[in-house]
């Protein structure tokens, strides 16, 4: 079955010879938006199958190894699980980085710690390659909408190189500072997104257990101070029971696990975050990994 991607006016910028590591939920579409907006594309993917899929959709090319992949890349992007993840693709004799020209360009859009992007960073310069961290929010449906946001940390001018790319796949690209500002940035991004849903959650149990009409509750609350795009996006699936992952419960207990690990190098205190890692953490013990991370209304909920 194919990836729905939906429509987007893409700018014909000059088109270059892009290579494109892992075809999951977020970089399948990704590496179709730039395929669409003209760019010679050549994926990669642990699970050829899904290469294959993506080149009959998007006439586009695979390489059997991220090396080859990025051989005759102007510019390589990676969007993959974690740290290993990333790290396989881009070191040793078949990662991007033996096949990559000196002069050429790295842009991971991985959530993964602020730490991988500087270490590999260190080993793109010394093969003369630039390296851009460059973490993605939107979910799923940002992706194939290509309207997704992208926090990137770098040097400037390889930032301002990428962003005609990122453009393709992107309602907004921003530069936040040097290596590991992008994944700094991701990561306050994912302890307000928890803070938000924990609090949406407690609120809407709370509304329904009081015998609220909780449609109209939140066709009040979105035209006042509570308004978010949490609460437009994900209230009315919550009261539907309506779990379907937009971004699941698995990949935001890996996301905040970067984070703890970072609070406790920076000194943070994360108190709230700490409580609703626990809550998601008794929600995947009971089967709930692959749900998405609004699931933290069902043990609030009334059956």
């Amino acid at each position: 079955m194919h990836t729905s991607i939906q429509p987007k006016t893409h700018d014909r910028t000059t088109p270059q010879r892009v290579a494109f590591l892992g075809l999951g939920v977020m970089g399948y579409p990704m590496a179709g938006h730039l395929a669409q907006a003209g760019h010679h594309v050549t994926v990669y993917n642990r699970n050829p199958e899904k290469a294959r899929q993506w080149c009959a959709q998007f006439q586009g090319q695979s390489a059997p190894t991220p090396a080859l992949a990025a051989a005759q890349a102007d510019i390589v992007m990676a969007c993959v699980g974690n740290d290993d993840d990333l790290r396989a693709v881009f070191l040793g004799p078949d990662g991007a980085l033996a096949g990559m020209q000196a002069g050429a360009l790295f842009v991971d859009h991985t959530t993964a710690s602020a730490q991988v992007a500087r270490e590999l960073g260190t080993f793109a310069a010394q093969a003369q390659v630039a390296f851009v961290d460059a973490p993605i929010s939107g979910g799923q449906a940002g992706a194939q909408k290509g309207m997704l946001s992208i926090m990137c940390g770098g040097r400037e001018q390889d930032v301002e190189r990428a962003r005609p790319l990122m453009q393709a796949y992107a309602q907004a690209s921003t530069y936040m500072g040097p290596l590991g500002s992008g994944q700094l940035c991701k990561m306050v991004n994912q302890i307000a997104v928890v803070g938000l849903l924990q609090g949406l959650a407690e609120a809407m149990a709370f509304g329904e257990r009081a015998g609220l009409d909780m449609e109209q509750v939140l066709a009040v609350l979105t035209k006042g101070a509570a308004r978010s795009w949490q609460m437009e996006t994900k209230g009315p699936t919550m009261l539907a029971r309506d779990f379907k992952p937009g971004f699941t419960v698995n990949w935001m207990l890996k996301d905040l696990g970067l984070v703890q690990d970072e609070a406790l190098r920076n000194g943070a205190q994360l108190p709230g975050t700490t409580l609703v890692q626990q809550q998601l953490e008794a929600i995947a013990s009971q089967g709930g990994l692959d749900l998405d991370i609004s699931s933290l209304f069902r043990p609030l909920a009334r059956s």
